[in-house]
């Protein structure tokens, strides 16, 4: 069982970094927005494939609202933090139960376990 906590630990973390990555990329993404820089730049062109699958759906249902203001990516932070605390918190809390919990032997079986002491036969 302990094996099974420290992969669902693993896997926690694994899909923590990634939605931390997607997160700084989706932050990164809105501030060159900001600046209007060269679209042929290799960055540029980088940060724009990595973070349009996770923008495009959006965009596509929500509207810019203003004048042109396109609010998807406040939306995807607020999506990625919802995941970071749904999913990666519950894999964590269940690795943990798992980890700790249930390899601990019980009240149970240690007084079980317990060697009782031969019977006194008075004469």
């Amino acid at each position: 069982m302990i094996l099974l906590g420290n992969v669902l630990m693993g896997v926690a973390q694994v899909l923590d970094m990634l939605l931390t990555l997607a997160l700084w990329l989706i932050i990164a993404r809105a501030i060159l927005s900001w600046v209007s820089p060269d679209p042929s730049n290799q960055i540029v062109r980088f940060i724009n494939n990595a973070t349009d699958p996770l923008l495009r759906p959006i965009q596509q249902r929500v509207p810019p609202i203003g004048g042109g203001i396109d609010i998807s990516p406040i939306l995807v932070i607020f999506l990625i933090y919802f995941l970071k605390q749904a999913l990666v918190g519950t894999l964590v809390g269940y690795a943990n139960e798992i980890r700790y919990t249930r390899a601990a032997p019980s009240a149970l079986s240690i007084s079980a376990m317990k060697v009782s002491s031969p019977p006194v036969f008075s004469s």
